[in-house]
């Protein structure tokens, strides 16, 4: 017995709708990456042309930390569908692959995490020593 036969004695009929709802999640992960790029770019250009250093700096660190967010939605969509392949297919080898993403993930994830987490708004100079004197 194949597989794949066992996955359908296993789901039965919901087989073909499990696959079809894995390829829908991929697909949704897709969009959301080039969502999250198209939205970078946007902030990119339009970040060129700002006149102050400090304000495009701003703008330039705001729109990393958002590409990073999309990057991260898109990841864990990506693992769902992973999940549900693994599931449907019952192999060994899908199981050991699919550890193996996630494991890259999940380092990906840490690191783009830690690099949006530093990339703190960036305020001029100005304004900081205007808060700590409780200026306005």
């Amino acid at each position: 017995m194949t597989s794949n036969e066992q996955a359908t004695d296993i789901f039965g009929i919901a087989t073909p709708w499990l696959e079809m709802l894995a390829g829908a999640i991929d697909l949704m992960a897709i969009i959301v990456l080039i969502i999250g790029a198209a939205r970078f770019l946007v902030k990119l250009i339009g970040g060129e042309f700002k006149s102050s250093d400090d304000h495009r700096l701003s703008i330039m660190n705001a729109a990393r930390r958002e590409l990073g967010s999309y990057i991260l939605a898109g990841l864990e969509l990506l693992i769902v569908s992973d999940v549900i392949h693994t599931a449907i297919t019952l192999e060994l080898d899908g199981l050991y692959f699919l550890g193996g993403l996630v494991v890259i993930r999940a380092v990906i994830s840490f690191f783009l995490e830690r690099e949006i987490k530093q990339l703190a708004p960036v305020e001029p100079e100005d304004s900081s020593r205007q808060r700590s004197r409780g200026e306005r």
